[in-house]
């Protein structure tokens, strides 16, 4: 289960980031719409992205403790 929870939160985070890093460079370059989302819908993606790996690395290290 550990290793589960830390790979989701590993593979999690990066997803967020990249989304975040997408939106960032695509709305400085002058576009508003990423397909059909807007910009601001894709930053708020990859932030809960970045959210959710948090979390599950959370649980490695809390479960480590023990």
């Amino acid at each position: 289960m550990e290793g589960l929870f830390l790979g989701l939160g590993r593979l999690a985070g990066l997803l967020g980031v990249l989304l975040s890093v997408v939106a960032v460079v695509l709305r400085l370059t002058g576009r508003y719409h990423i397909g059909s989302f807007g910009a601001g819908v894709v930053l708020q993606a990859g932030m809960a992205a970045i959210l959710v790996g948090c979390f599950f690395l959370l649980c490695v290290v809390t479960s480590r403790r023990h």
